[in-house]
C-alpha cells in the first residue's frame, strides 16, 4: 500500500503529501528527507539575525527544529534530530556555537546541552500537533510553536542552572534575550505552514 494509505486514520503531515511510495522508494524518500533535514539544521544554526533591542543575535536553528517536527511528523522528525545530534557528537561543526576547536560531546555537555535535549522534546511535540492538524491554521501553528519553544527552553534553562547555579541570572542568559526572535519565528511559521497546506490542497484539486 502507498504511504498515504498507511497513515489511514491519522492526519497526514506535509512530508506524506508528495512522492507517494512504498518499499524501497519509500525508504529512499525517508533517507532523503532526513539528510535534507540534517543539512538544514546545520546551515540554519549558523544563520544569525540581530533583533533589536536584544543584545543576542537569533539563529534560525530553533525554527528549523520546529518546522521539521511539523513537516515530518514525530517519528521521522526524531530520527532527523537524533541524526543531527549524532553528527555533532562526532565532532562536526554543526551547532550554532560550535567550531573546529569547540565541538563534539564536550561541547554538547556544556551550556547548550539542555537546549539540545529540548530539541528532541520539541520535535516530538510539533510532530504530534501536526498529526492533529494544528499546522493547517494560523492559530494552531502559532500555539504549536509556542509549546515547542517552551519545551526547548525548559531543559535549556534548567541545565544552565545545574552548570552555573540557580542563584545566577540564568533567565537573562538563556531565555529573555531570545523571546523577541522566537515570537517572530512563530509568526513566520504561522503564515508559512498553513500557506503550504493551501498549496497542497490546490495541487490535489
Amino acid at each position: 500500500m502507498a504511504e498515504t494509505l498507511r497513515t489511514s486514520g491519522r492526519t497526514p503531515v506535509l512530508a506524506e503529501t508528495f512522492w507517494d511510495a512504498e518499499g524501497v522508494p519509500l525508504l529512499a524518500k525517508r533517507v532523503l528527507l532526513v539528510t535534507l533535514g540534517i543539512a538544514a539544521l546545520a546551515l540554519l544554526a549558523k544563520v544569525q539575525v540581530p533583533v533589536w533591542p536584544s543584545p543576542v543575535p537569533v539563529t534560525m536553528q530553533t525554527f528549523a527544529v520546529l518546522a521539521i517536527g511539523a513537516a515530518y511528523g514525530p517519528r521521522l522528525g526524531l530520527v532527523t534530530i537524533l541524526g543531527y545530534l549524532a553528527i555533532g557528537a562526532l565532532g562536526w561543526d554543526v551547532f550554532a556555537g560550535s567550531s573546529a576547536e569547540a565541538n563534539g560531546i564536550a561541547y554538547m555537555a556544556g551550556s547548550t546541552g539542555g537546549y539540545l535535549v529540548g530539541y528532541l522534546l520539541a520535535v516530538a511535540a510539533l510532530g504530534a500537533a501536526a498529526r492533529r492538524g494544528w499546522d493547517r491554521s494560523i492559530a494552531g501553528t502559532a500555539a504549536a510553536f509556542a509549546i515547542g519553544t517552551a519545551l526547548i527552553y525548559i531543559p535549556g534553562v534548567l541545565w544552565l542552572g545545574v552548570l552555573y547555579g540557580f542563584d545566577q541570572p540564568i533567565l537573562a542568559w538563556g531565555l529573555t534575550p531570545f523571546l523577541i526572535g522566537d515570537a517572530l519565528k512563530a509568526g513566520l511559521a504561522a503564515l508559512l505552514l498553513p500557506g503550504l497546506w493551501r498549496l497542497v490542497g490546490r495541487a490535489r484539486a
